[in-house]
């Protein structure tokens, strides 16, 4: 003869993780709510960057909240911002690099004199080297000349 399980009920559920059944209705249709919120969002969000393919996600929230308002979403950016993240919607970021050094280029290179020699004290050798600064117009030389023994600035 089979052994026959206990029936449990919800109210059981309920009491054993201390929730209350309303409670648990309650979140069981707002996952359902948010779900479907989810997936309108995300076909809004196609749809715009299929138009425009790199945008943001802020200015894509602000497309997106007349749409939004339209099917009764609620939706912030931070939300906006993990719900993309968690689909792999989100548009990274392009560092604008300056081009630096071309070693490749026709005219004459020199070869470096300093390979054999070992400093043992400051002011034997002294190197120099050009940086970038980026400003809001563009970018700034700054060129250093510096000890290569003790690293320090000296021009």
């Amino acid at each position: 003869m089979r052994q026959k399980w206990p029936e449990y009920t919800l109210a059981d559920f309920c009491a054993l993780f201390g929730v209350s059944r309303q409670a648990y209705y309650l979140a069981h249709h707002k996952a359902a709510r948010t779900s479907i919120a989810h997936m309108v969002v995300l076909t809004l969000v196609s749809e715009f960057r299929a138009a425009v393919p790199m945008l943001g996600t802020r200015k894509l929230l602000h497309l997106l909240i007349p749409e939004m308002e339209k099917h009764k979403i609620k939706m912030g950016r931070d939300i906006l911002y993990d719900l993309l993240r968690f689909h792999g919607l989100l548009i990274r970021r392009r560092r604008r690099m300056v081009k630096t050094t071309d070693s490749h280029h026709w005219l004459r290179k020199y070869p470096n004199l300093i390979t054999h020699l070992s400093l043992s004290a400051p002011e034997q050798l002294w190197v120099s080297d050009i940086t970038y600064i980026r400003t809001l117009e563009s970018f700034s030389y700054l060129s250093l000349i510096t000890d290569a023994y003790s690293r320090k600035i000296v021009g």
